[in-house]
Order: C-alpha cells, then structure tokens, then sequence
C-alpha cells in the first residue's frame, strides 16, 4: 500500500526537485501539488493524502495556518514542514499548529523519505536543529520570545521588506510613493524597535522572519 503525499510549496523547482526524487520510491504516491496554503487545504479535501510536505512562507496562506485548518479538518492527515527556517519563531507554531514533522530544505533526499515513513506510522521526526530549538524553548519554561515585528507599522513593515529587498532610500521612496525623508525617519524607528544597528542586521532580521 503507498503512503499517499501532497507537496505544497511555491516554488515549482522545489516541487519538482521533490516530485523527480520521491517517484522513485515504490511505497510512495504523489497525489497532487499546491502553490499556496489555501490551495494546499482544498486538495486535501479533494485528494485526502496520507502526509503533507508543507512549506511554511507561501502566498494567500502561509503554512502554518494551512497546517492548522488541515488538521483541524482531517486529523488523520499528518504533515511535515520542509521549509529553510529552522529559528523557533517558525517551529514552535508549526508544531503548535498541528506539524509532526520538521525538515529543513538542505535535508538528503533518502533521510526525507525516512521521515516520510516514519511520520506516517505515527512517529514524530524533527530536524536536530529544530530539536535543539524545542528542548531549549521546554527548558525556558515555555516563555515565548518577544516578537520585535508586532511593534512596527505596516509601512515600516513594507519599508523593512524593501530593505531586505537590497533598495536605497530613495528606490524605497519611488516604491512606496513617500518622500526620501520619510523612509529615512522609518529606518530609523525600525532599527530602534528592532534593536538593531544597521540596514544589513535589518535586512537579515527580515529574511530570517520571511518578510523577503
């Protein structure tokens, strides 16, 4: 009997990478594949795979809600992440959300087919970072770290991904239609409610959190 999987990422090299390597397993089924989370949650009603690869940044819907309705709506289903982030700020909502599984993109092709498996008969599989950000999550009491991003504005949020992005000031100006000192004055405030020093801690603070 094949372990039916449903990919579910926006990357269509990624989604090929994973549909080329995984039909060479005779026990393992691709069943459909999604662009997006919310796609992800109609296929699996339409399809009802056993396991899902889930990407966590998408559009439309991200895979951490998408996690949560899939198993809100079909409990039986299990799903993996397999996603590039491997900071607790991802994780432990993923886990939260419903996830049995936690890849990371960089994972060998044949240790993702053993956690495909092993998911599927019940087991939980994590990634040894993802498991060294747990165990050090449990061993803080639970506390959840503060997230810096809830304080920003949307349009310093905007102004942050577009920093991210590598523009100047006044690229992000022309972008935003501001003017040229009224990104500067949200650089600014970014950079203070972020705690940090500069534009490149910035943009490497937005690329970690899946702004970029």
């Amino acid at each position: 009997m094949s372990i039916k999987v449903l990919i579910a990422d926006d990357h269509h090299v990624v989604r090929r990478g994973l549909l080329f390597f995984l039909k060479t397993q005779k026990d393992i089924e691709i069943v459909a594949e999604a662009t997006n989370g919310r796609e992800a949650v109609a296929l699996v009603k339409k399809y009802k795979p056993d396991v899902v690869l889930m990407d966590l940044v998408m559009p439309e819907m991200d895979g951490i809600e998408a996690t949560k309705i899939i198993k809100d709506e079909s409990p039986d289903v299990k799903v993996i992440i397999l996603t590039s982030f491997s900071d607790k700020d991802h994780v432990i909502p993923a886990i939260r959300a419903g996830a049995t599984g936690y890849q990371l993109k960089d994972v060998e092709p044949d240790e993702l087919v053993v956690t495909i498996r092993a998911v599927y008969n019940g087991e939980n599989q994590l990634h040894p970072k993802v498991t060294n950000h747990v165990m050090t999550h449990l061993m803080n009491g639970g506390k959840k770290e503060t997230n810096y991003l809830d304080e920003l504005t949307k349009r310093e949020l905007e102004v942050l991904a577009e920093i991210a992005r590598g523009k100047s000031n006044k690229e992000i100006a022309a972008s935003l239609v501001i003017t040229e000192k009224t990104v500067k004055t949200h650089v600014s405030n970014i950079l203070s409610k972020l705690q940090l020093q500069d534009r490149t801690q910035a943009a490497l603070y937005a690329v970690k959190h899946g702004l970029a």
